[in-house]
């Protein structure tokens, strides 16, 4: 499979990469700066580029099986930038699937968008969604949006808490508002994107992530 992920410099998206090559696929790592990406593999093909511009998304999924986005800004200075980080890029990717006929889109997301807000705790509702990380939660919701309506064959993720630990492969995945445990490893989030990427199992479907 040919597997472009957007924002595969660093963290859960170079996590993805690492993984998806891995599993033999051929690999686009998507990124500013692509370089960054400490991965050397003879599937993987780095690629400059900018995730809001609409060109350049475009180029990057043209002749792809499947579309991973992972991009996120370095901090909440990205998101007084631009407000619609992650809305805005997706849209682009959006377009483009359905320009090249490309129809599995898997999109990182968080837990405590749309419906699993009700997940929360109150400190977790009041201080980081509602107030902390407010505009990029806002955002969140905005590019689930799109993702919904798209009538691309979607997986949304939205893990829990993320660390810096080992995969573990033991995450649970919950398609229903259920609880999820409050913390997992990007590494084992790269995981579930990856297969969400080759199964049919979560098609069209948000699903909890925790682990």
């Amino acid at each position: 499979m040919k597997i472009v992920i957007l924002g595969a410099s660093k963290g859960t998206g170079a996590e993805a990469a690492r993984i998806a090559v891995e599993r033999g696929h051929d690999v686009t790592a998507f990124a500013r700066s692509p370089d960054r990406l400490a991965l050397v593999h003879p599937k993987l093909t780095r690629l400059k580029g900018d995730f809001h511009q609409r060109d350049s998304v475009d180029g990057a999924v043209l002749g792809q099986d499947a579309v991973i986005i992972t991009a996120s800004a370095t901090g909440l200075r990205g998101f007084k930038a631009n407000p619609n980080y992650f809305s805005q890029g997706t849209g682009y990717a959006i377009d483009a699937m359905k320009a090249h006929g490309v129809r599995r889109l898997v999109v990182l997301s968080a837990l405590g968008v749309g419906e699993s807000r009700k997940l929360a705790n109150f400190l977790m509702d009041r201080l980081v969604i509602s107030f902390i990380l407010k505009a990029p939660y806002e955002d969140h919701e905005r590019q689930e949006k799109l993702v919904r309506e798209s009538g691309l064959d979607w997986v949304i993720a939205r893990p829990s808490r993320l660390t810096s630990g080992p995969a573990r492969k033991r995450y649970v995945t919950k398609t229903e508002i259920e609880p999820v445990p409050l913390s997992i490893s990007r590494a084992d989030v790269a995981d579930f994107l990856v297969t969400a990427a080759e199964v049919d199992t979560w098609v069209r479907q948000a699903v909890q992530i925790g682990g």
